[in-house]
Order: structure tokens, then C-alpha cells, then sequence
């Protein structure tokens, strides 16, 4: 999937996250802020690279600004971001 714009899913209130995505030239680039990244980093690391693969993005910058979310939540949010970033119209809920 390529991203096109910049876009933005999530908030900065405690249990979620703001994903920011924006197109960029080279390899994905992912960076990952956290409350608790000492705990969790491996895990949320792990869960936006394997939803940032499902969906097919090899190009771009992902800055990830967690408070605290559970998985379900980054999925959901990283998966919004993309989609929004590369102005899907046609949702295949199957690959979600």
C-alpha cells in the first residue's frame, strides 16, 4: 500500500495513541514513544510492524505516540492511519 498524504488516527489521552503517518522516500521508517516502553516496547513494536506488513506498507514514516494502549487499539489505530494516508476508498475488511 503507498502512502500518499500525511494522516493522523488516535488521541493523546491515557489507554490510546496518536499514529502519524506521512510518505517519505527509502524503506519504512518506524518510530515508537511510550510510557511504558520499557514494559511493553518489544510488544507494541512487534503489533505495528506486523499491521504496518499485513497491509502491505514497505515506504513511508510512522511515528507512534503511546499512552498506554492495548494491542486491539494499536492495530485499530495504525490500520486507520494507513488506510486514511493512502486514500482507500474500497475497505477490504477481510485483510483488516
Amino acid at each position: 500500500m503507498k502512502i500518499i498524504k500525511e494522516a493522523l488516527a488516535g488521541t493523546f489521552e491515557s489507554s490510546d495513541l496518536l499514529v502519524r503517518v506521512s510518505p517519505a522516500q527509502g524503506p519504512l521508517t518506524v518510530v515508537i514513544n511510550s510510557e511504558v516502553i520499557k514494559q511493553f516496547g518489544d510488544q507494541i513494536t512487534r503489533v505495528v510492524n506486523d499491521t504496518l506488513s499485513a497491509l502491505g506498507v514497505e515506504s513511508g514514516t510512522v511515528v507512534v505516540e503511546d499512552k498506554g494502549a492495548l494491542d486491539c487499539v494499536i492495530r485499530a489505530r495504525v490500520q486507520s492511519a494507513v488506510l486514511r494516508a493512502a486514500e482507500v476508498e474500497q475497505i477490504d475488511w477481510e485483510t483488516l
